[in-house]
């Protein structure tokens, strides 16, 4: 069975070559604005028609689709942007740009017409430098040579700091397929990331949860990342590094300094990267702690119960705000998601409103007057002393489990009938 999936790797280009990367940058940025400033003016122009009491075929044709942004880019550049055609610049990078825009514009109207989960999107913005600097390329134009090369069209064959060979193994074969690629600069470094289909059947079947393993039931918090109750009666506890408070002195340091620089000067260049450097390494941390707690729970344990956490909504807490968003609660969830799918165990994620910390897990009886604060609490009914996340995770390792026994209850009857009926 066919998966996709991203894959990151880590280029050493020569000054040569990361100028001309650069510059692939700057073209993604320009044709991106180009299409949405060619939206907007065409958009109005309708409207002003529209209320002209124009109609049909006469009013202007707005360019919503990458095709059609793509030929009104194509019919402007030479005038507008002759530069393109003289600088040796690869003609895929407007082509990809052309489809991020129109998919920026669908899915705005998605969200607006409520046929879009999440959050409400806004329409697309001007894209900037500081928003970083990137380029996509589109099915396998840019692809790797060896363990060791990656081959970028109108850039080069440039050299990886990485081994490349779990890809290139299954590409060789037709294992995988490259979809597309983006190429992106953080901190003075770049990454070059591929979008593959891959039959990870082989690979998941080798990691696959054991048979015999145990449910658990997973509180996350902030003072403990996460508590973890198992259907074997264990229980056990997951800190977390939290990267960015570790880098919180640092970052105030280079803050100020770059500050303090002269605006243009190579102080401020240097001041500049030190600081992305520093944010680069806290998203590293956090990335690495959760891949790895994530991989480890999905390989360990049969089903998972995990909370519905309102991440935005919690967020706004200014006293909390800083830690909520350091844990990354969201993209842990995320990653339990899809790798519950690779290696075969199960997600169950609670109702929102579940009272799984005021919940008494002895007699069942919810605790309203129980604070943030309280982390031992006595239940008025019984009373019981719970530690508040261990009584949290234990609440939801229970809800699963009967929830697991209502489904086969459900079922038993359908069963019956259909044998019954089969005799």
């Amino acid at each position: 069975m066919s998966h996709k999936q991203g894959v990151r790797f880590e280029p050493a280009p020569t000054g040569e070559q990361a100028v001309a990367m650069g510059r692939h940058c700057g073209l993604s940025r320009v044709v991106e604005n180009f299409c949405l400033e060619t939206v907007r003016k065409k958009y109005a122009q309708r409207k002003a028609e529209e209320s002209y009491g124009i109609t049909g075929e006469d009013l202007t044709k707005v360019p919503w689709s990458a095709p059609a942004l793509e030929r009104e880019w194509r019919a402007a550049h030479p005038e507008r942007y002759p530069w393109f055609s003289q600088g040796g610049l690869s003609s895929r990078i407007p082509k990809e740009a052309c489809r991020v825009r129109a998919a920026g514009l669908k899915n705005y109207f998605a969200s607006r017409d409520g046929k879009r989960k999440g959050t409400r999107l806004g329409w697309p913005r001007w894209r900037k430098r500081k928003h970083g600097s990137r380029f996509r390329y589109d099915a396998d134009r840019a692809k790797p040579l060896d363990a060791r090369t990656v081959r970028l069209p109108a850039i080069g064959d440039v050299a990886t700091r990485e081994d490349m060979s779990w890809l290139t193994d299954r590409t060789a074969t037709g294992k995988a397929r490259i979809l597309g690629a983006t190429v992106r600069e953080q901190a003075g470094r770049w990454w070059v990331s591929f979008q593959i289909e891959v039959d990870r059947d082989e690979v998941n079947k080798r990691r696959r949860v054991e048979a015999g393993a145990p449910a658990c039931g997973v509180d996350l918090g902030l003072k403990t990342f996460a508590v973890i109750a198992n259907s074997d009666g264990t229980t056990e506890e997951i800190h977390a590094p939290r990267p960015l408070k570790a880098a919180q002195r640092a970052l105030k340091r280079a803050g100020r300094r770059l500050a303090r620089s002269a605006e243009g000067s190579k102080n401020r260049a240097k001041a500049r990267k030190r600081v992305g450097l520093l944010h680069l390494r806290v998203a590293d941390r956090r990335r690495d702690f959760l891949h790895k707690t994530t991989t480890r729970l999905t390989r360990t344990k049969s089903a998972i119960a995990v909370e519905t956490l309102n991440i935005k909504g919690m967020a706004k807490n200014r006293r909390l705000a800083r830690a909520i968003s350091d844990a990354g609660f969201a993209e842990f969830i995320r990653q339990l998601d899809y790798k519950a799918d690779w290696y075969g165990s199960r997600i169950w994620k609670a109702d929102r409103w579940f009272p799984s910390s005021r919940t008494c897990g002895d007699c069942g009886r919810v605790n309203r007057a129980l604070a943030l604060a309280d982390r031992t609490w006595a239940c008025p009914g019984c009373g019981t002393v719970h530690d508040r996340d261990a009584n949290a995770a234990g609440n939801l390792l229970d809800a699963m489990l009967k929830h697991s026994e209502k489904q086969l209850a459900g079922k038993l009857p359908g069963e019956e009938k259909c044998l019954v009926e089969t005799a």
